[in-house]
């Protein structure tokens, strides 16, 4: 699989993950809660993405705040991954 090929199979997996979650999230009670572990994974897999440079920082962050303003009352969207860490360095 070429470099363009696996970026933009990246960025269609992640923005579906965050979408799903967002949407499974606000159906549930203490959708935060009941979902932690998959917003965790997404966290660490938007985390590795760049870290792999399979994803920029900019374009990671963009994912991320298209869905959530689609989903603003998904709290735990709007704060998105924090890409300064040392995995995206």
């Amino acid at each position: 699989m070429d470099l363009l090929t696996r970026h933009d199979r990246t960025v269609r997996l992640l923005a579906d993950r965050l979408e799903t979650l967002a949407v499974a999230s606000l159906r549930v009670p203490g959708g935060d809660r009941a979902y932690r572990d998959h917003i965790l994974a997404a966290v660490a897999a938007t985390r590795h993405a760049v870290a792999l440079r399979l994803l920029s920082p900019d374009e990671a962050t963009a994912i991320w705040d298209e869905v959530a303003s689609r989903h603003p009352e998904a709290g735990w969207c709007r704060k998105g991954p924090d890409l300064a860490g040392p995995l995206a360095a």
